[in-house]
């Protein structure tokens, strides 16, 4: 896979992502309990896909959603990160998207097994081009972002509304694994998910990183 298109500095190394991170996300699926700290599930760095690039249903499942992101790269080692050291691990930022076969992961979470079925299927990281980060251009404590389907909005999210800010997520996942350059963490999904269908085209956006656009081929 060339990874060139994505301006990424380093070779991709591990993708961490983040589940459950915004409340309303949290309800509009019916839940009703705030985690205590992130849930944290991975993605096979196989699994990106530029911007541009054709995505394909998933060979199961029938439901499948989108889940706009707010997507970090790190940029050198940390362990026991300090949280007000965490932002400076950060070398670049984009938008991504969390595709979801819903349908799937009710099944997996009903029966209290992991996601990976549900999250972890080919194509299911679409990541757009990593922007650099610089605290001075980019307030990661209030970044608008959007993810419109077809021309119709249908989520905008802020990164003020994390359950679990950017830094906190730096700092607990640097206590669970040692961060290396490479990682990248999708940070949550804010609320407005909803189904796509063949030939869908879904843009993400964000007016301080820019808007990048994929199709979902027709039958």
């Amino acid at each position: 896979m060339n990874f060139s298109a994505h301006n990424l500095k380093a070779t991709p190394n591990r993708i961490f992502c983040i589940g459950k991170n915004y409340d309303k996300h949290i309800k509009e699926l019916g839940g009703t309990q705030t985690p205590e700290e992130p849930v944290v599930f991975m993605k096979p760095v196989c699994n990106i896909v530029a911007p541009g690039e054709i995505l394909h249903w998933p060979s199961y499942g029938s439901e499948l959603h989108h889940e706009v992101e707010v997507v970090l790269l790190i940029g050198k080692e940390g362990r026991n990160i300090n949280i007000a050291d965490a932002l400076s691990y950060i070398s670049a930022i984009t938008l991504g998207l969390d595709l979801t076969l819903r349908d799937v992961q009710k099944k997996l979470k009903k029966a209290g097994l992991p996601w990976e079925l549900a999250k972890s299927f080919e194509q299911s990281a679409p990541l757009g081009i990593f922007k650099d980060y610089s605290p001075n251009k980019i307030d990661l404590e209030n970044l608008a972002f959007s993810c419109s389907v077809n021309s119709n909005l249908r989520q905008n999210g802020n990164t003020r509304e994390m359950i679990f800010p950017i830094s906190n997520l730096i700092q607990t996942l640097s206590h669970w694994w040692t961060l290396k350059p490479g990682d990248i963490i999708f940070t949550g999904t804010p609320a407005g998910v909803g189904s796509l269908h063949p030939g869908d085209k879904i843009e993400v956006e964000s007016p301080a990183i820019g808007l990048f656009s994929w199709s979902l081929a027709s039958v």
